[in-house]
C-alpha cells in the first residue's frame, strides 16, 4: 500500500511579522489600554512614541516604558490638528517615520440629557476626529514606506447600545463603520486596518465601572488593559497575507 503524504508550499507557512525596530504611535498611551499597549510593544523590540493630555501621567508612563525598550513622547490633544501635527513631526525625527499607529486616546461619554452641545462636541473631536486625522497623517507615511498597519480601538458598545451612554455609543459605532470603509480604501497601498472592540475593560477611565475593579477582574466580569494588549499585538503580528479586521473581546462572565 503507498501512503501518500501532501506537502505544502514553502510560502504557506505561518511566519508572524516581527516588531524589532517598528515605528509605533500609540495615541492615549500614558493611560490605560494605550499605556499597556505600548509597554508591550517597546519590549518586544518596537520603537514607540507616546502622548497624552497629562503631563504627569507621561511621565510616569515614559518612566516605565524605558525599562522595557524604547519610546519618545509629548502632551498632546488630538481634538486639536496643530497637536497632532507636532505628534507627527516628533515621529518623523525620532523614530524615522511610522509603521504602525494605535488609534487607543479617547473621552468618557454619558446621554445627551447630561451636559450640552460643547461637550458633545469634544467627545466626538476626540473620539471619532481625532481618530480620523491621526489615520490620515499616519496613512500619508505608510504609503512612502509601501505599507503599515492601523488598529482602532473600539467598544462593543458599538452593537450592545445601552442605555445612559447614547453619545458614547454615537461614536464607537462611527468608529466601527469608518474602519470597515477605511480598511477597503487603503488596501491596494499595502495598509491594514483592524478593529479591536473590548467590552467592559477596568482602566483608569472615569467611567461609571464598579470601585472594586480588581473583584470584577477575579470574577471574570472585567478584562485588563494587558489584555487588549495582546489582542493588539496579536492583530500587528499576522502575516502580510492576513488581516483581522474586527476583534471582539468579551469577559466571560460579564452578563452573569
Amino acid at each position: 500500500m503507498v501512503q501518500r503524504t501532501h506537502k505544502r508550499p514553502p510560502n504557506w507557512k505561518y511566519e508572524p511579522e516581527g516588531l524589532e525596530g517598528k515605528a509605533v504611535i500609540v495615541t492615549g498611551g500614558t493611560t490605560g489600554i494605550g499605556r499597556a499597549t505600548a509597554l508591550l510593544l517597546a519590549s518586544r523590540g518596537a520603537h514607540v512614541l507616546i502622548f497624552g493630555r497629562h503631563e504627569a501621567e507621561l511621565r510616569d508612563a515614559m518612566a516605565e516604558i524605558r525599562d522595557a525598550g524604547k519610546v519618545v513622547g509629548l502632551t498632546a490633544d488630538q481634538t486639536r490638528e496643530e497637536e497632532v501635527q507636532r505628534v507627527f513631526e516628533l515621529a518623523d525625527a525620532q523614530l524615522g517615520g511610522v509603521d504602525f499607529l494605535i488609534n487607543n486616546a479617547g473621552v468618557p461619554a454619558e446621554s445627551i440629557e447630561v451636559g450640552g452641545y460643547r461637550g458633545w462636541e469634544y467627545v466626538v473631536k476626540a473620539n471619532l476626529l481625532g481618530y480620523m486625522i491621526c489615520a490620515r497623517y499616519a496613512i500619508e507615511r505608510m504609503k512612502a514606506r509601501g505599507g503599515g498597519h492601523i488598529v482602532n480601538i473600539g467598544s462593543l458598545s458599538a452593537d450592545d447600545r445601552g442605555k445612559g451612554n447614547d453619545v458614547y455609543v454615537a461614536t464607537k459605532a462611527a468608529v466601527q463603520a469608518w474602519s470597515e470603509s477605511l480598511s477597503k480604501e487603503v488596501a491596494e497601498a499595502g495598509i491594514r486596518v483592524s478593529l479591536v472592540e473590548p467590552g467592559l475593560v477596568g482602566t483608569s477611565f472615569p467611567t461609571a465601572h464598579p470601585p472594586n475593579q480588581e473583584v470584577y477582574v477575579q470574577e471574570q466580569k472585567m478584562l485588563t488593559a494587558e489584555d487588549i494588549a495582546e489582542a493588539i499585538l496579536y492583530c500587528l503580528v499576522q502575516p502580510l497575507r492576513c488581516d483581522v479586521t474586527v476583534l471582539k473581546l468579551r469577559p466571560h462572565r460579564e452578563a452573569v
